[in-house]
């Protein structure tokens, strides 16, 4: 009686695990058949579903997912990444077809026996302008490439940030004439900052040629003292700025205003960033009623 029992008992345990493969199989076939689904359709934002009771088949579905959504997520940044390179040709073909268009032109009508001298000087000296662009063009991306590239070194020092920002501005003394913008730079003396002296240079003269290029009437720079922080905050006004592309100011491809391509590229913002994420610093830009600023916050020199 007791052999009866236990082949019963062996049975039904046979039976339950026969049935416990059937629906892991049957779990199995249908994830492969959501994954072959996904491969085919890798543009949605389906993930692998199932009711499944199985503890491990979970967790393993589980990873598959966090699989699949990294790689959407890397994907996209890939597709973004495209997408702004697609665009900064198209910016740098834009930038170099106008001088090189303009060089062409005078330096044609440079052949034409009947100009007089004069004619000719006025001409050469629109050559020379065009080709000072184009050289600014090239010289500015060496430099985006140099911040960008790993071999750079940062030489972190103590700098007076007062007196650097006095002696850039004074560089632009001339193009502040020329532009007649009111320049206004707060005497104030602040403790030094822990930060590489060329790349705060360059910094403070990219905001500056920012001012130059959208500043309407005037342009400003103050310091003001923190805990542990020094911020440059540099003000102008401007003209018009769409406020909702604010978070683009940054971005290398980006323009504040793609009708003006005659004196630089948009790349002299971006760079200002590069070079404080390199500095541990923080930026950010503001714009209201008609005024946009940019603060740079700086580590103080302990």
């Amino acid at each position: 009686m007791s052999s009866w029992w236990i082949v019963v008992i062996l049975s039904i345990l046979l039976m339950v695990c026969i049935s416990m493969l059937l629906l892991l199989y049957w779990d199995i076939r249908k994830i492969t058949s959501q994954i072959k689904e996904i491969n085919e359709n890798f543009g949605t934002n389906e993930l692998i579903r199932t009711n499944t009771h199985s503890k491990g088949l979970v967790r393993f579905i589980t990873h598959i997912n966090q699989l699949i959504h990294l790689f959407k997520q890397d994907q996209q940044r890939k597709q973004k990444r495209e997408e702004a390179l697609k665009q900064e040709v198209t910016n740098l073909s834009h930038d170099l077809r106008t001088p090189l268009t303009s060089i062409k032109g005078f330096s044609e009508l440079l052949t034409d026996p009947a100009l007089s001298d004069g004619e000719k000087k006025e001409f050469l000296a629109v050559i020379q302008k065009k080709i000072d662009h184009l050289t600014m063009m090239v010289d500015l991306f060496y430099e985006l490439s140099q911040i960008e590239s790993s071999d750079q070194q940062i030489n972190l020092e103590q700098v007076s940030l007062d007196q650097l920002i006095v002696q850039t501005m004074l560089l632009f003394y001339h193009d502040f004439e020329k532009s007649k913008l009111e320049v206004e730079v707060a005497d104030t003396a602040v403790s030094p900052i822990l930060a590489d002296k060329k790349a705060v240079h360059r910094i403070i003269s990219n905001i500056v040629q920012n001012a130059l290029r959208y500043g309407e009437s005037y342009f400003t720079i103050q310091l003001v003292e923190e805990k542990d922080s020094i911020k440059l905050k540099a003000e102008n006004d401007i003209d018009r700025f769409d406020e909702t592309e604010l978070h683009l100011i940054f971005d290398r491809s980006y323009r504040m205003d793609s009708s003006r391509t005659g004196e630089q590229l948009g790349l002299g913002l971006h760079i200002v960033r590069r070079l404080v994420d390199k500095l541990d610093g923080k930026i950010e830009a503001n714009v209201e009623e008609g005024k946009f600023q940019i603060v740079v916050s700086f580590k103080k020199w302990m």
